[in-house]
């Protein structure tokens, strides 16, 4: 048999250092505690296909695969919620052919998630964040079936920001609470952060401990707005769907490393 090519033994050598580095931020990571609540902004699904001379919505694909390889990589670590900012209201603007194939792209996905044994086995529980009474009555109902589906689960969490606005959020907890005054149900004075909390769509959960930024950009985009107050903050300068389990490993790193302060 012909003997590999410089090239390939190249490829394999360069393939067995990344394996070990990988294993060795691993064993570093597993060694501290992990962040309970990470929270990402996926950035990057259609520059990355841009770049290989593909449409968007092969750049979306690429980018639904990347988020089940994260699901694995969380848990591993010990991840228990994980939030992920996939569409946000602002989105709807895209030509009409992309978001067709979003849509289509998020109907399928749901029901995929919602019979996928893994799910099940780890029990994790699926919800969607946002104003989904703007998504297509299919998306709706596949939302629905995989929110259903999960509802007993409370080991892990996934938490899809779909047709999702920071700003929106915030000014929807605000007319729940006028409505509260306005009927007499509820007094100015006792109106504090812990209740003004209780009217937002993470309500059931803590604060971000992690939000972490993929294709450089730096700038948290209408994102978690009143959650991210003490949350830190860590951006990788590489596109969503080419995101790499030791990308991931180095922001827990990061994040492990630093000496949290909910003040100055």
């Amino acid at each position: 048999m012909p003997s590999d090519s410089p090239h390939q033994r190249t490829g394999i050598i360069a393939d067995t250092a990344y394996k070990q580095y990988e294993k060795k931020l691993l064993k570093e990571v597993l060694g501290k505690p992990a962040p309970e609540h990470v929270a990402i902004i996926m950035d990057g699904n259609r520059r990355f296909a841009r770049d290989l001379g593909l449409g968007p919505a092969e750049g979306h694909k690429e980018g639904r695969n990347k988020l089940e390889e994260l699901l694995n990589w969380g848990m591993e670590v010990g991840v228990k919620i994980l939030t992920v900012y996939a569409f946000s209201s602002e989105n709807l603007n895209r030509t009409s052919e992309e978001i067709d194939e979003l849509m289509r792209l998020f109907d399928e996905s749901f029901h995929k998630a919602a019979d996928d044994e893994r799910v099940h086995k780890h029990q994790i529980r699926i919800r969607v964040l946002g104003m989904t009474e703007i998504l297509p009555e299919n998306v709706r109902k596949a939302i629905a079936y995989a929110e259903e589906r999960t509802k007993g689960y409370d080991k892990y969490h996934l938490n899809l920001a779909i047709a999702y606005s920071g700003r929106e959020e915030i000014i929807q907890a605000i007319r729940e609470i006028a409505g509260k005054v306005k009927a007499g149900l509820l007094e100015p004075d006792k109106i504090d952060e812990k209740m003004f909390s209780n009217h937002l769509y993470t309500k059931e959960f803590p604060d971000p401990d992690l939000i972490l930024r993929t294709s450089g950009e730096v700038r948290v985009s209408n994102f978690l707005l009143w959650q991210l107050a003490y949350s830190e903050l860590y951006f990788v300068d590489v596109y969503w769907p080419g995101f790499r389990k030791i990308d991931f490993l180095r922001a827990i790193r990061s994040y492990q490393q630093r000496a949290r302060r909910f003040g100055t």
